[in-house]
Order: C-alpha cells, then sequence, then structure tokens
C-alpha cells in the first residue's frame, strides 16, 4: 500500500521562550522539545499518549509509524529499559532535522530510525506496541487511517498487545475512523480527551480483559505517576467521558462485542 507520490510539505523549526518546534506542512506544532530538558514530553498529547501503560504496562518490542521531533522515541529510549523501538519515517528530512536539532540519539540495540513507510513495516506479530502519529499539518495520511492499516494494525500485534494513535478532536472524520479501530479490535479500544491539547488518544487492545476494576487502574496509575511523574490518575478519571463504565469498572470491550 505505498503512497502517491505528491510535492513534500515545507518542513519549518521555530524557538520561542525556550521550546524549539517542529512544524511540517503548515502552522501546526507538530512535535516541541524544551531546550532545557531535551528529554521530556513537551506537547501534552504526547504525555497523554503514554497512557497506554495502564492496559499493557510492560511493553517489549514498539514499532512507531512518524518520528517528528522524536518525543516519543527519545522518551521510549531513555525511560523504558526494556523496550527496543523502530521507527519508520516517510520524510528523510524529518529524520535528519530530528537528529540534528531535537537530540534524537543514534541507533543502537534499544532504537532504530529508518527512512520508510510505516504501512509497509506491518507485518505478524512485529511488535506489542504499535504507535502511529503520523501528521502532515493537522491532517492524519489516508493512508494510515483505511480499514485494510487498521487491520493489518491487529495482526502486526502480538499478545498481549496495544495501538495508541494520535487524532486532532475537530477531525471531521473521526468517528469513521474510531469504527474502523473498534471493527479491527473487536470493540477493545479505549478513547479519552488529551487534558490540554486539541487530541484525541486512541488505544486499540489485543488479548485485553474485557474490563478492568477502577481500584486495579487507580493502583496502577499511582505508580506509573511515581515512576514517570506524568499524571497518571488524571487519565484515569478522563477516560470516563468517552468509554463505557460502571461504578466498579472501565468496560473495555462491550458486551455487545464479546465473543
Amino acid at each position: 500500500m505505498k503512497r502517491a507520490s505528491r510535492k513534500r510539505p515545507d518542513l519549518v523549526v521555530s524557538e520561542e521562550r525556550g521550546v524549539r518546534h517542529l512544524h511540517v506542512g503548515g502552522e501546526a506544532i507538530q512535535s516541541a522539545m524544551r531546550l532545557d530538558d531535551p528529554f521530556a514530553l513537551e506537547l501534552d498529547y504526547t504525555r497523554c499518549m503514554m497512557a497506554f501503560l495502564l492496559f499493557h504496562p510492560a511493553p517489549r518490542r514498539a514499532l512507531m509509524i512518524g518520528l517528528g521531533g522524536g518525543s516519543l522515541a527519545k522518551f521510549f529510549h531513555r525511560r523504558l529499559a526494556a523496550l527496543r523501538t523502530r521507527v519508520l519515517e516517510y520524510d528523510e528530512r524529518v529524520i535528519a532535522t530530528a537528529r540534528a536539532l531535537f537530540h534524537v540519539p543514534p541507533d543502537d540495540a534499544r532504537l532504530f530510525i529508518e527512512h520508510g513507510d510505516g504501512v509497509d513495516a506491518l507485518a505478524p506479530e512485529c511488535c506489542d506496541l504499535l504507535v502511529v502519529d503520523g501528521f502532515e499539518d493537522e491532517a492524519t495520511p489516508s493512508a494510515l487511517v483505511s480499514q485494510a492499516f487498521f487491520d493489518a494494525a491487529w495482526c502486526a500485534l502480538q499478545e498481549p498487545g496495544a495501538l495508541v494513535m494520535n487524532f486532532m478532536d475537530d477531525d471531521p472524520d473521526f468517528d469513521r475512523n474510531l469504527q474502523r479501530i473498534e471493527h479491527a479490535f473487536g470493540g477493545a479500544v479505549i478513547v479519552f480527551q488529551s487534558l490540554r491539547d486539541p487530541n484525541i488518544v486512541v488505544i486499540g487492545l489485543k488479548g485485553a480483559p474485557a474490563a478492568l476494576q477502577w481500584n486495579v487502574l487507580r493502583a496502577r496509575a499511582a505508580a506509573l505517576e511515581k515512576e514517570y511523574g506524568l499524571p497518571f490518575a488524571r487519565y484515569v478519571e478522563r477516560l470516563r467521558a468517552m468509554n463505557r463504565w460502571t461504578a466498579d469498572a472501565l468496560l473495555i470491550v462491550p458486551a455487545e462485542d464479546r465473543g
């Protein structure tokens, strides 16, 4: 599933108030790095994407589609010592910029970044964590939201495994895209609005239980918050807004989708 060739978007790097930004194809910020803390997750939505750890706490092999400034790749490399990460980036200029200006480390045994189409990298059980964050300005490439892509994403995950994907909250095709993910993952999909940014994080789960008790999620959140310094407790409470739940549990697989 090759993407059609087209004019490459402009790539611009800007700085403001001690933060370096990457823009691809427009004014929208694709990535941000605080100059005095380059390995931290500066943008709220990237911090929210780490909520996958509530459901898949010990990933071993990650495939990441879309590098940007490398915020998540750097965080994985620095903070998740047991994780090996392979990154596919469609635009070689982005890789060069991330290496030169955003402190992305060189390849080693736990990080490998390559120029290529992430769609073509999907292979059966090639990873247990699939991270998709590919944008041009504020649009997700059509190849990354097709039913065929999400079906391949499910097959690419070992069990247990998680897909975590970033969408803009004003995407006119969001409902359609969410339905496609739910179809591919048998309804085992968690959705929540990021805390501050105009983004929605979608987490598709393979091999997940039908439900998770709130007390279990809160205990995990407390431990993760202590480990990573991210507001996991707020992520847990945010889950109530866009997912099905009872007083006792978050329903990961709705009853009508259970086999």
